[in-house]
């Protein structure tokens, strides 16, 4: 495609967008049903629409890249990995791969979705990406096939992958898990500072007023590296609490 040429807001119809994805994707369906039923929104069509493709999606793309992280990173403990692999599946990273693609030129989407801006909703872009991933799968019946494309959108990203970026929402996330449980937010104390500037260690500690729930202590080469990695092993041990109660 010319570097001139202009993609309209949307194609007109399935069979006019049909080819520029296949070669965007590097696949051409034996079955380009699946491939449009993976771009199709419950808003035009509830029973032919992405969401058991999604389902299928979401596990396939979690497998793939927890393997390419256990093969990538061979230190990394298994919370790291954690860490990482939710960094990479969540809605922000899938609504970047549906950005590289233009997939809001090929959804397919009822009347009002549509008039409701839903070309651009970050939940539908990112249903969709999972869901063509299990339209592959399914099309090919190569599991190959969906590791490659994986490798082809995410390669970048796993390169990029560090220690603040993966944590760089875990405040964030545990203010929301205590917010959405009606309890206290999270205190942070700055315990300790080891060596000198710019080659300084943080130690931080993080307690919530939540009963049977410990504080966590952490470190990291700033302040703000620490309280995050504090707030993301926070909300794991939150998480694995029946019944949360404030003190």
């Amino acid at each position: 495609m010319s570097k001139h040429t202009t993609l309209p807001t949307h194609f007109t119809s399935f069979e006019q967008g049909y080819p520029v994805l296949c070669s965007k994707l590097g696949y051409t369906f034996n079955d380009p049903n699946l491939l449009r039923r993976a771009l199709t929104h419950r808003s035009y069509d509830p029973k032919m629409s992405y969401e058991r493709l999604e389902f299928l999606g979401d596990a396939l793309l979690g497998a793939v890249i927890a393997e390419a992280l256990f093969t990538f990173f061979p230190r990394h403990d298994e919370g790291k990995l954690t860490r990482m692999r939710a960094t990479l599946v969540r809605q922000e990273t899938l609504v970047q791969i549906a950005e590289k693609l233009e997939l809001s030129s090929h959804l397919i989407l009822g009347v009002g979705e549509r008039k409701g801006g839903g070309r651009h909703r970050a939940s539908i872009l990112a249903d969709a990406v999972e869901a063509i991933l299990a339209s592959v799968y399914l099309d090919s019946g190569d599991i190959e096939r969906v590791k490659g494309l994986v490798k082809c959108w995410y390669e970048t990203l796993i390169g990029e992958m560090g220690e603040e970026k993966v944590l760089k929402d875990a405040k964030s996330r545990l203010q929301e898990w205590l917010q959405g449980n009606k309890l206290p937010l999270p205190t942070y104390t700055l315990m300790d500072t080891i060596g000198n500037a710019p080659n300084q260690t943080f130690v931080v500690a993080c307690t919530v007023a939540v009963a049977d729930c410990t504080p966590i202590t952490e470190t990291g080469e700033s302040r703000r590296i620490a309280e995050q990695k504090c707030a993301e092993r926070m909300i794991n041990q939150l998480n694995k609490l029946e019944k949360p109660k404030a003190l």
